[in-house]
């Protein structure tokens, strides 16, 4: 796969500065060639601001500007004309510039995408669940992010190592063990039909019933709240049953495998579902030994202290920070002591050259505090750990709350998205002729693109509302809207094959016959370049946005002019080939975003 950046701006930028070092006869650094894209109130394709080039040309802005723009026009073919502006030059490349970029374009095959891989990779840990409940509407907003970005990486020339960290530890998953222990009848996700992480999740939601009612009785016995909270007996009962798994309790760890494995079946099916897959998956029960064994170390090196109680913290006070807790005083560990197991272990086993935590904003001060916890223990690739935060997901009803069990599971999410686009398409009989498993792939591939372009159009940083109803309108910024034109497109192709006409061929200038081409050229032209600025960034939203943008200026055009019914050969040739790289693109994009365009809808 070959890599081409086709910019432009870096051509214009060459060209500007062989010009400018002609006309003053002197050598002109970089920086005081500042090319950027022509404002859409003006005219041009790319704009040189004169100002930093005054001191050289001893002239006013607009003079300069013109003694460089007239110049342009007679030292290369590729550029059209020029206006000026002020201190702004206006460059309009030529339609023959336009014409040799698509022949490019369209004989590369791998356009936007880079085949090498870096020697050190990037590991990419995402989803990392707890297995006391299923995965609901927030996990899947970090799973398409973790996954989408892994792509995007991955075709920008990085190595990289997408891995899971199972929560499958801690106070929480307790809490699911001892409810089923105490009300579940040994009930089974066989016996009751259920998904294995649903099961689970119900006791997850009944221990909080219980928990709450346990709290107001203490209440009314008059302990305050926060007494009744640490006496009420099912919460120490959770506590003790924590501590037994620490300490390998068999009855204890039997159960835990368990109901653990019942909810790995179920989360199986769900990452499936959504096209999620890892290199490595790792378990916290696994890694949270190593983490305590150097916390103790630390404490060793004073680096932590020990409180009274003998519970272990560091004092980030200094750093602006505050104290935190790494060992409870009973011995057991919290997050972040497997936190720091994990880096440790990860960069051993992969000399990673980043280490990208794709989780929440209302973790930003957990990864604040691992960073600065591995940089006192002295690690010098702490600065490589990157928390990718991205802002909360909610429906329009408000926010879910798991362990009152609020939350939108994903796996009804998606059962929900694939039958709203099944009615959808039946009332537009469009499939009316294809067989069943055919329909059914497709109404697959609508809804769940309706569920991951929306969640993924919106930039990461921000929290965001998902609203079931608009993702899938065929005609807004959505995903189907965006795979009903690659259908078009595909259709529009099939009918010129079976017309007999060309589809292939070189493109000359006099083949662009009006502006909508131009435009169409200039858009797919910059496809490596959202890639790259998406990669950079860890923003998917750019290169979901990018398509929709493509799609819509596309649709206009196959609305303003003929395609099949062009007579002209050269203008239909143009045509198709605009069309096919459309679609093209279009498909790249939306794989980047881990969504599948059909040829038919």
């Amino acid at each position: 796969m070959i890599f081409i950046k086709m910019i432009a701006e870096k051509f214009i930028h060459g060209i500007v500065k062989t010009t400018v070092e002609k006309l003053y006869n002197q050598p002109i650094p970089d920086n005081l060639i500042q090319i950027q894209k022509t404002r859409k109130e003006f005219e041009g394709d790319y704009t040189m601001v004169a100002f930093p080039l005054l001191k050289i040309s001893r002239k006013s802005p607009e003079e300069t500007c013109k003694e460089i723009g007239e110049l342009l026009i007679t030292f290369s073919n590729d550029i059209d004309k020029f206006n000026i502006i002020k201190g702004f030059l206006n460059i309009t490349l030529s339609k023959g510039y336009w014409a040799s970029t698509l022949n490019t374009i369209v004989t590369t095959p791998e356009f936007g995408f880079n085949s090498s891989a870096s020697e050190k990779p990037i590991v990419i840990e995402f989803s990392s669940p707890n297995t006391n409940k299923p995965l609901h509407l927030g996990h899947i907003r970090n799973n398409l992010l973790g996954m989408s970005i892994s792509r995007i990486l991955g075709v920008t020339g990085k190595r990289v190592v997408k891995v899971n960290l199972v929560n499958d530890r801690g106070i929480h998953i307790c809490k699911s063990m001892l409810a089923w222990q105490k009300f579940g009848n040994n009930e089974t996700p066989q016996t009751s039909r259920k998904k294995g992480d649903h099961l689970v999740g119900d006791y997850y939601v009944r221990f909080d019933k219980e928990y709450k009612a346990q709290v107001e009785e203490l209440k009314v016995k008059g302990l305050s709240e926060e007494e009744a909270k640490a006496k009420a007996p099912i919460i120490q009962e959770a506590q003790e049953m924590l501590r037994r798994w620490e300490a390998k309790d068999p009855e204890v760890i039997n159960l835990w495998k368990t109901m653990n494995g019942w909810v790995y079946e179920g989360f199986d099916k769900t990452y499936a579902d959504l096209g999620i897959t890892f290199d490595k998956i790792y378990y916290e029960s696994d890694t949270y030994l190593l983490g305590k064994s150097i916390v103790h170390d630390g404490l060793k090196r004073d680096i932590f202290f020990k409180k009274d109680d003998g519970s272990i913290w560091v004092d980030l006070t200094h750093d602006g920070l505050d104290q935190k807790l790494l060992l409870r005083a009973d011995g057991t560990s919290v997050y972040i002591t497997q936190d720091i197991g994990t880096a440790i272990q990860r960069y051993n086993e992969f000399n990673f050259d980043e280490h990208i935590y794709v989780v929440g904003n209302e973790q930003e001060y957990h990864f604040q505090v691992l960073k600065l916890i591995m940089k006192k223990l002295g690690y010098h690739w702490s600065d490589a750990l990157y928390h990718l935060s991205y802002g909360m997901v909610q429906l329009p009803e408000g926010k879910m709350k798991s362990r009152e069990g609020t939350v939108v599971d994903a796996d009804d999410l998606i059962d929900e998205m694939i039958e709203t686009a099944r009615q959808m398409s039946e009332e537009l009989g469009k499939l009316n002729d294809v067989d069943h498993d055919q329909a059914s792939e497709v109404f697959r591939m609508v809804g769940l693109a309706a569920l991951k372009y929306f969640i993924l159009k919106v930039d990461p940083k921000k929290n965001m509302t998902f609203n079931p109803k608009e993702s899938i309108d065929f005609n807004g910024n959505t995903g189907p809207f965006i795979q009903y034109t690659h259908a078009r497109i595909k259709s529009v192709l099939s009918k010129a094959e079976e017309m007999g006409f060309a589809l292939s061929g070189k493109i000359s200038a006099h083949s662009i016959s009006n502006a909508k081409e131009l435009e169409l050229i200039q858009q797919i032209s910059i496809f490596p370049d959202i890639v790259q600025e998406s990669a950079d960034t860890h923003n998917p939203s750019l290169i979901a946005n990018y398509a929709y943008e493509l799609a819509k200026e596309y649709n206009q055009y196959y609305h303003d002019y003929t395609i099949l019914k062009e007579t002209n050969p050269d203008a239909r040739l143009l045509r198709l080939m605009l069309s096919s790289t459309v679609a093209d693109i279009i498909k790249r994009s939306m794989w980047l975003l881990g969504i599948d365009v059909p040829d038919r809808m």
